[in-house]
């Protein structure tokens, strides 16, 4: 167990009344104990009670071993998960992962009518927030491996290349780099397909004048690098210019105003209302950014609906963008980490605007 982080969410449980808590998230579990597991339909569950208890229930199948402070419960296929979940409860609220599947709360909910359920995730969600020197080292890295993989799918933007073709480039650049396998894909999209911000890399073949649309993102030894560039094949005109140059303002706007203190909301504004001056206030049609660390998205939402104030060592998304439906997209996504007095720009990749 790493104890400091579980010091942490046992003072978040404290400070929201949480007595115990059931963790189950992939990402969750490793962040706490050091195992990874993708249990797929089976069941695993991290009990953690307020006085620092912490029992992990898992099937044999996982090939999990006992360690200090973790004691380790097995069950197999054959046996009732819940079952000794169950037992193990305290009466009283039971705090529950939001990703816990509903099989498995109702399992318990069948044994324990003496236990009520409530949204448990944010004790971890909001230790998690908050990276270490070892998770700050890690994405960094990552971040540094997708500046070198953006400007390889860049270099490959020829006549003739599709969609797919880059995205599929783009996945053997990050294997050469020692990425994790991620079932996510990546974004890549040739001239009107831009205007979708999710677009699905397909056959479409590029052409002069489009701009390309490359969102890249991949865990990397476990932590998630995540960045977007947009560059022009062969030609841009003059509303090419203008957009690039109103998005590009935005995410540089939005970087220097992050700092210790500052609302979400209030970064997001700085970014938005650059465009709504530029005139494209209504093709921005989407938040401002998302944390990142060992989820891509993950705690605090960059948003302007969040009040939750930046504070060092958090790590999110600054990625404004403008979608001219039918006829082009433009996004520019860093990761910033939050620092002391500022913020610290994890992508190097340039902004600059460029024609390939």
């Amino acid at each position: 167990m790493n104890q400091s982080r579980l010091d942490r969410v046992a003072a978040n449980m404290d400070a929201q009344g949480l007595s115990q808590i059931i963790v189950s998230s992939t990402a969750s579990v490793y962040y706490l104990t050091g195992f990874w597991v993708e249990p797929m339909e089976r069941m695993l569950a991290l009990l953690i009670r307020a006085d620092g208890r912490c029992t992990l229930f898992a099937n044999e199948l996982f090939g999990l071993s006992p360690q200090p402070g973790l004691e380790l419960i097995l069950h197999t296929d054959s046996d009732d998960p819940t079952a000794r979940l169950s037992d193990e409860l305290l009466p009283g609220k039971l705090g529950v992962d939001k990703a816990w599947p509903s099989k498995f709360l109702i399992g318990v909910l069948d044994r324990r009518g003496d236990v009520t359920p409530v949204l448990g995730s944010a004790p971890v969600d909001d230790a998690r927030k908050f990276k270490d020197p070892d998770e700050i080292a890690a994405m960094r890295a990552a971040s540094l491996i997708n500046d070198r993989v953006v400007e390889g799918a860049i270099s490959a933007l020829t006549e003739g290349v599709r969609e797919d073709e880059i995205a599929a480039l783009v996945e053997s650049l990050y294997r050469e780099n020692g990425a994790d396998r991620s079932a996510e894909g990546q974004l890549v999209c040739f001239g009107p397909n831009g205007a979708d911000p999710h677009h699905a890399p397909g056959a479409a073949v590029i052409s002069a004048g489009d701009s390309v649309v490359l969102d890249l993102f991949t865990p990397i030894r476990r932590y998630w690098c995540d960045m977007t560039r947009t560059v022009f094949f062969r030609r841009a005109d003059g509303e090419h210019r203008r957009v690039y140059e109103a998005v590009r303002a935005a995410n540089l706007t939005a970087e220097a105003v992050i700092r210790p203190g500052v609302p979400m909301c209030d970064i997001d504004r700085a970014a938005r209302s650059v465009i709504e001056d530029a005139g494209y206030g209504k093709y921005f049609t989407h938040r401002l950014g998302h944390g990142c660390g060992l989820d891509c998205h993950e705690p605090p939402d960059n948003s302007s609906a969040s009040t939750v104030p930046a504070q060092p060592g958090m790590v999110f998304s600054v990625e404004p963008g403008i979608y001219l439906p039918g006829r082009l997209g433009v996004r520019i996504e860093d990761l910033v980490l939050v620092t002391e007095d500022g913020c610290e720009v994890l992508n190097k990749a340039s902004k600059d605007f460029r024609i390939v």
